[in-house]
This record gives C-alpha cells, structure tokens and sequence, in this order.
C-alpha cells in the first residue's frame, strides 16, 4: 500500500491522548516521553506537548512530525521551552535546523524512537520505516536541537 506524503494529518485520537500525558506529568507521573511547555506565540499562554528528545552525536533533538502543528509554529516563535519528566523540569533554548540538516537527524529517528514511527506512518509524514524515508520527510518535518539553558 502507497502512503500520501502530500497531506500530513494527525489521526484523530492524539489531541486526546497529549492532554492525558500532559496531565499525568503535570501531577508527577513520570511518563516514556516528556511533555514541551513553550509559549503561546499570540497569547503568551504556556501550552505543552508530548514529545519524545533523542540524541544523535551528542546533541539532542525532538520533531516535529506535523510542521503545520501548533507547537512547533510556538516553538519557532519562542525559541525556548521547559521539558518536564514527572517532577524534573528543564528549562531549555529550541534552535530549528535548516531543512539541509535535517535529514541525518531523521535517518536516526526509527532506530532511536521506535514507538514514534507508528504516528509518522499514520499520518502520511513517511512511506515507510526505513531510515531514507525518514531523512527523505526533512522538508515535513520540524527538527529542534535542544540547548540547555543556565
């Protein structure tokens, strides 16, 4: 089965589960993922996220899966956020990376994220799981390098 790339739409269900995740670490429940809390870019409201950070030479990133989804436009306006696991909070600078540097970032995705390659799939953001196709989504997806902040 040929997937669309063209379109990328997240399935139904995850606004729901994100506000679940989101509330279980807003209460202390350390959770497989991290919630993002960055600031809204019109109203300045923190709004939060699940995201999954994993690192690659050193450095860490998170995707954006959905370049068109609300925190990701947040983040690039904002430019910092706070990443929460349970009771941990850090406070954190979010460099988005030109659409050339991307795709090595993605390439790794599959192998270190296994469990976010399902929505990727569902969505249309890639073809398949291989590593090609994820560095092939780099025009798609939004890709943060994560700077801790003192």
């Amino acid at each position: 089965m040929v997937r669309r790339t063209d379109r990328v739409m997240p399935p139904w269900y995850l606004a729901y589960v994100n506000k679940v995740i989101v509330g279980l670490h807003r209460v202390g429940v350390p959770m497989p993922m991290q919630a993002l809390t960055v600031p809204g870019r019109t109203t300045g409201v923190p709004r939060s996220t699940p995201v999954t950070p994993y690192e690659v030479d050193g450095a860490r990133y998170v995707v954006a899966g959905y370049a068109e989804s609300d925190w990701a436009k947040n983040a690039l306006a904002a430019g910092r956020g706070e990443l929460t696991r349970g009771r941990h909070r850090e406070r954190v600078r979010l460099v988005p990376l030109p659409v050339a540097e991307r795709g090595r970032i993605l390439r790794e995705f599959p192998a270190r994220v296994p469990h976010g390659v399902t929505m990727f799939l569902k969505a249309g953001t890639v073809a398949n799981a291989t590593p090609e196709a994820f560095a092939a989504a780099a025009d798609r997806c939004t890709v943060f390098r994560i700077e801790p902040l003192n």
